[in-house]
């Protein structure tokens, strides 16, 4: 039997959008304006197709009378925006290690170990935990007694799983510089599909978890002393992002630093945290 022909073209109904969106809304936070209606057709083709289906009018009447935990991860996987690069907004990384470090560093005098933890919140399919690793191992080259941990977490269990691989296309690692590259990069054999590995100790410094942001419990128990959370909050209303912040913030621990995207402010709004420098706050020690 041929299978279904699926026009790229909109076939949503206004309605079935609307109780799309409402779900993805309520679920995730991200706000979904009529105007994201082809966005949404766009994205769910793909499972239509895989599943046989002759629209994304028939997936969502599909969708809602399963009502499965399954489909709804597909779902999931495949309406969310996985944008991220590595080294993306490098003056972030700068101030890490000029500024945030020294001041977290344990006062004292003489040799004193020290193990930093940071939560990469969004971490989309892996850059930038494994950009954090690059430059934390860095900064252990010249500061003895320094040890890391990464936590890397997101809604997409497909991102996680592309993220704990730790594989990348070769034409994604532009922006590492050449000495990084050389130093924490294995380059594969395959020249027709070249792709590159994050080398297995950095992988190992970096572990990966699911996290909605609308969950009121993220069943995270660490307290982190860094925290990237940058370019997730414009997906969501003010009163969300106050709520995620809230939560957020109760890992990060006193002194630590909660480095945003360059696009998003927290002006008005009530969380524990101060400016200190372009996109980056610190919480209160």
């Amino acid at each position: 039997m041929e299978p279904p022909v699926v026009s790229d073209t909109c076939d949503l109904s206004p309605e079935s959008f609307s109780r799309l969106a409402s779900f993805i809304t309520g679920e995730l936070g991200i706000k979904m304006p009529e105007s994201k209606l082809t966005m949404v057709q766009s994205r769910l083709l793909r499972r239509v197709r895989e599943l046989g289906l002759n629209s994304v009018q028939e997936y969502g009447d599909y969708f809602f009378a399963s009502s499965s935990a399954a489909e709804r991860e597909q779902f999931i996987n495949a309406i969310t925006t996985n944008k991220t690069d590595f080294f993306r907004e490098p003056a972030h990384f700068d101030y890490l290690t000029r500024t945030a470090l020294p001041t977290l560093a344990p006062r004292q005098d003489g040799f004193r170990p020290w193990h930093l933890k940071a939560w990469s919140a969004g971490c989309s399919s892996g850059e930038e935990p494994y950009t954090l690793a690059m430059v934390l191992s860095e900064y252990g080259r010249e500061h003895r007694g320094f040890e890391f941990s990464i936590l890397g977490t997101d809604i997409s269990t497909r991102v996680l799983e592309a993220a704990h691989s730790g594989i990348y296309r070769e034409a994604l690692i532009a922006p590492v510089p050449p000495e990084l590259r050389r130093r924490y990069l294995l380059r594969s054999r395959d020249r027709e599909e070249p792709t590159v590995r994050i080398v297995p100790d950095l992988r190992r410094a970096v572990s990966f978890q699911r996290v909605n942001f609308m969950d009121e419990d993220y069943r995270i128990k660490e307290a982190f002393q860094v925290i990237f959370f940058r370019n997730v909050m414009i997906y969501f209303d003010r009163s969300t992002q106050e709520r995620v912040l809230a939560r957020i913030c109760r890992n990060l621990a006193p002194g630590g630093y909660l480095f945003m995207g360059h696009s998003e402010s927290l002006a008005m709004l009530d969380v524990p945290v101060k400016s200190v420098h372009p996109a980056v706050f610190r919480k209160a020690v």
